[in-house]
């Protein structure tokens, strides 16, 4: 990957105390001058994105943010969400990136259930914050990317305000939680699920270098924001742990221009997005006046990937979709196909350094061409959902996740998503 960084496969390979901020600062050595993040808000360094994150540490800690301390953010995708992310990470907290689409009353929800002392928010979701933060028992700060409007909130500018660009990262564990990620709660509350240091450099290397041959000459677009684990995995962490570059858009992904301008503008190499993301770009009249030459890789996930999209995103850019698939358990894209023989009628082959089962109702695996429920597991996977324990005894299986899932696997190893279970009951 030429990064200049140790290669990370498997939890053995990093230490025992370990602080997935490595992945930002180990950049600091040989390309700290290069820039690390795009954005129209504006562009930043590796060594100035690493003084805004020590910054914030500083801010958080003086506010009595310890290791295993839960801070959350509801953000638009702006700088201020990587340095805010960081810089929790680096002093042990644990990051609860939010959905900027819910309600009041499921912010309220999460903020309870990981009992986050801190929140960090964009000023233009901060009405959905007000609403419900005096009933909040144990949020005790307001930060504001923007303006405040009212007197217990700080502004993100005076919340790291004189503090010193120099922090010492906590003596975290490898297995130590750094990240909570929600997911839908349509049949229930949402799910919490966290994540640990070990699993950011595993996942970027398995999927990100040896699957798709990420490199530090590459720059990175995610349609799917920061608060997905999809975008954060390939977005931030991956691009970074080989030395390249991400690219961050702040206005409504899903509208077409928004993402147009986006890549005309910032040149991104790799596009990540999700497959009624590829149509609606394709729908839109003005497709051909934006130049797309950038891109060498388009890769589609969080959705079965049609066919004729596939054909027709082809015929008009001249890349083939890579379709790819993971879970917010999972963190990582465990399935995927392979860049240099895409097919646009499967999800792929298992990704190297996991391992899939497809079994019947019984719990005994299917043969090749039967359909079955999917099953997988593998080193970056989470543990349990966070205070629901009914849920997690229903999907965490020993060291297998169920995913819900209906695949059937062919004689060839490629997998085949045929719905999800709760379709078919």
């Amino acid at each position: 990957m030429n990064s200049g960084a140790p290669v990370i496969m498997k939890i053995s390979d990093l230490p025992f105390h370990y602080n997935c901020v490595d992945i930002l600062e180990h950049n600091l050595v040989k390309r700290a001058d290069k820039i690390a993040l795009y954005s129209v808000e504006r562009e930043m360094t590796f060594q100035q994105v690493s003084q805004e994150v020590n910054r914030v540490g500083n801010a958080l800690k003086k506010r009595g943010v310890r290791i295993g301390d839960a801070v959350a953010l509801l953000a638009l995708d702006l700088p201020e969400w990587v340095t805010s992310f960081f810089g929790i990470l680096k002093v042990g907290g644990v990051a609860v990136g939010m959905s900027t689409t819910l309600t009041p009353k499921e912010y309220a929800y999460m903020l309870d259930d990981c009992r986050a002392r801190v929140l960090i928010v964009s000023e233009n979701l901060l009405p959905q914050i007000e609403e419900i933060q005096a009933e909040r028992q144990f949020l005790e700060y307001v930060v504001v990317i923007g303006r405040p409007t009212g007197k217990s909130h700080l502004a993100y500018e005076d919340f790291i305000k004189g503090e010193s660009t120099e922090l010492a990262a906590a003596p975290t564990h490898r297995d130590d939680f750094c990240a909570l990620n929600y997911t839908s709660g349509t049949t229930g509350q949402p799910k919490g699920i966290p994540h640990a240091h070990k699993d950011m450099p595993i996942s970027s290397q398995l999927y990100a270098v040896n699957k798709l041959g990420m490199t530090e000459s590459d720059r990175t677009f995610s349609v799917a924001r920061l608060f997905f684990t999809y975008g954060l995995c390939v977005n931030l962490f991956s691009p970074w742990y080989v030395g390249g570059s991400m690219v961050l858009c702040s206005k409504p992904p899903r509208v077409p221009t928004n993402v147009l301008e986006t890549i005309d503008r910032f040149q991104p190499t790799f596009l990540f997005s999700v497959p009624t993301a590829y149509a609606s770009l394709l729908a839109f009249d003005g497709f051909k006046q934006y130049d797309l030459s950038s891109l060498r890789m388009c890769v589609a996930a969080g959705e079965a990937l049609p066919a004729g999209l596939w054909h027709s995103w082809k015929e008009k850019t001249g890349l083939k979709i890579i379709e790819s698939m993971g879970t917010t358990e999972a963190f990582a894209l465990f399935l995927s196909n392979d860049p240099g023989d895409p097919h646009c009628d499967t999800t792929g082959k298992v990704v190297e350094g996991f391992e899939l089962k497809i079994t019947d109702e019984n719990g005994k695996d299917v043969p090749p061409g039967e359909i079955g429920d999917l099953f997988v597991k593998g080193e970056t996977f989470s543990l349990f959902y966070l205070h629901q324990y009914h849920k997690t005894q229903q999907y965490f299986r020993g060291e297998w996740l169920y995913t819900g899932d209906k695949f059937y696997m062919d004689e060839g190893g490629f997998y085949h998503y045929a719905g999800r279970a709760d379709d078919m009951l």
